[in-house]
């Protein structure tokens, strides 16, 4: 392995570990700072780091430049209501779980890309979506036959699965862009987008934070902006194909945090649930990526 790829697997694993944290300052806040609220500081403050990322890379201000701005206006709406949702979602669920749901997103993207882009959907990519549709479903019958339902338990899954289903719907706009647009002007407008709308939010009132909820804000948006920089670096020294599945490494980082802040233990559904959903993922990205003709 050349020293450059090894750069650009601990940038990856860096990546990871500060979108992880980035969750963990959402989620402190959820219950006491309204969602729009929330977004608004992880997506302005991110503005910061990425725009210093960006001067220093040369790509700012002329990477900016689009020539598809319809194409981005679909790509943050499609980004920012996926935001929204994955914050809501941390108010009902733990991290984990949130974070093993969102791992449906490429399974999603299959079926999106064969309606979509009338891309060919192969053997292997059908089998990963019942795998990984099925593993949620073993996630959340123990609520759904209980007794009583934990109508926030569910509220919280059905948020998961939404902002998976956007985060697929704006990942197909991006594999567009990213045929003629600079990487960096699609990140800044996504983050731009987020902050106009989070702030539009505070029209509908915000809440008084204390100093530690405002750090925890920022700090939000200080994380991802610095995960997005990390990511958009490991990518430049290493191939995309040996870096993706260390995205998963995010599930390790969550059940700790989980573990660790907030004392929560998955139980035997959470188990299974991430290993079919990772089953389903390892087919889309790995194996059907084998299976095609050279």
């Amino acid at each position: 392995m050349k020293d450059s790829d090894l750069f650009g697997i601990w940038l990856r694993v860096g990546a990871t570990l500060f979108f992880t944290l980035m969750l963990v300052c959402v989620k402190l806040t959820a219950d006491a700072v309204p969602t729009g609220q929330v977004v608004f500081y992880r997506s302005a403050v991110a503005l910061i780091p990425l725009v210093i990322f960006l001067w220093w890379s040369g790509d700012f201000p002329g990477g900016l430049k689009t020539r598809r701005p319809f194409r981005h206006i679909l790509r943050c709406l499609l980004g920012c209501t996926a935001m929204f949702t994955s914050f809501a979602s941390l108010k009902y669920l733990p991290i984990a779980e949130a974070t093993v749901i969102g791992y449906l997103t490429p399974v999603i993207t299959v079926l999106l890309a064969k309606w979509l882009l009338q891309e060919q959907v192969t053997p292997a990519r059908w089998i990963s979506v019942g795998i990984g549709f099925s593993g949620v479903l073993i996630l959340v019958l123990p609520d759904l036959l209980g007794i009583s339902p934990d109508s926030a338990y569910l509220t919280g899954v059905l948020l998961g699965l939404l902002t998976a289903v956007l985060t697929a719907g704006a990942k197909i706009q991006i594999r567009s862009l990213a045929q003629t647009e600079n990487a960096g002007a699609i990140a800044f407008y996504f983050a731009l987008t987020c902050a106009v709308a989070g702030g539009a939010t505070l029209l509908g009132g915000w809440a008084n934070v204390t100093p530690l909820q405002f750090a925890l804000l920022c700090g939000s948006g200080i994380a991802g902006g610095i995960a997005h920089i990390l990511m958009t670096l490991g990518y430049k020294y290493c191939d995309a194909s040996r870096l993706a599945g260390l995205e998963y490494l995010s599930l390790i980082f969550a059940v700790t945090a989980d573990a660790v802040l907030f004392g929560i233990v998955p139980g035997i559904a959470f188990y299974i649930c991430a290993t079919m959903i990772l089953a389903a993922a390892f087919l889309v990205i790995f194996r059907d990526r084998r299976m095609k003709p050279s």
